[in-house]
């Protein structure tokens, strides 16, 4: 995978291939200067002839408390960060894995951690809630995302184009057994690729990320 910022101009893919851009931005408190910084970026992954691209976990907001998800939540299909991955994945034809976006549930005062995927035609392919939530307590700092979200409840994964694309999001990289049903779903093929978007803490990213992604697509004999 080439990322977005220095990808050549790709030849002509083969049939089952698929160009992937994995976007990194660092994002703040103001939606719509995020958003708009996405859009340039997806926008570059495209001249460059990604296929498929990838933005981060909240790439939409990161929020300096948990509240802060709750002001920005969206119904779903609808609201400006939802309508942003529409149009981005329309206007370049491809698919867009929309990081994540904090999207209001049954309950009142929490929201899913939802990843959303739009098609070349800028429909809502399909969507996946963060299944396993973070929570950390060192006596000095803590973190508890079930404070606010819901987890979701189901493994997702969907046909792009000719590849099998398995979603997951941040912590749920901890756990093998998504992955795995992931890739041994009863009457579905094995995906091709899993994706991870992630805001993944600096101490445990340093020591574990790149260690668990290459695990998990070891056990999965994907990308």
């Amino acid at each position: 995978m080439n990322a977005a910022s220095d990808a050549p101009v790709p030849p002509q893919p083969s049939p089952g291939r698929l160009r992937v851009a994995a976007v990194q931005m660092v994002s703040g408190t103001d939606v719509a200067g995020n958003l708009a910084r996405a859009a340039a970026l997806v926008a570059e992954a495209a001249d460059a002839g990604a296929q498929l691209v990838v933005l981060p976990e909240y790439f939409c907001l990161m929020g300096r408390r948990d509240a802060d998800k709750l002001a920005a939540a969206e119904a779903p299909g609808e609201g400006p960060i939802q309508r942003m991955l529409s149009r981005a994945a329309r206007r370049h034809g491809l698919w867009l894995v929309g990081g994540t976006l904090p999207v209001s549930s049954a309950v009142p005062g929490r929201v899913f951690n939802r990843c959303c995927v739009h098609g070349p035609d800028g429909l809502e392919a399909v969507h996946y809630d963060k299944m396993h939530l973070f929570a950390f307590d060192n006596g000095r700092e803590r973190y508890d995302e079930a404070a606010v979200l819901d987890a979701g409840d189901s493994p997702v994964a969907l046909e792009a184009g000719a590849v099998r694309v398995g979603l997951s999001v941040c912590y749920d990289l901890r756990f093998p057994e998504l992955y795995r049903a992931l890739s041994g779903a009863p009457g579905q093929r094995a995906c091709d690729l899993l994706v991870v978007p992630a805001a993944f803490t600096v101490p445990t990213g340093r020591a574990h990320w790149e260690l668990l992604l290459r695990a998990r697509a070891v056990e999965n004999q994907c990308f």
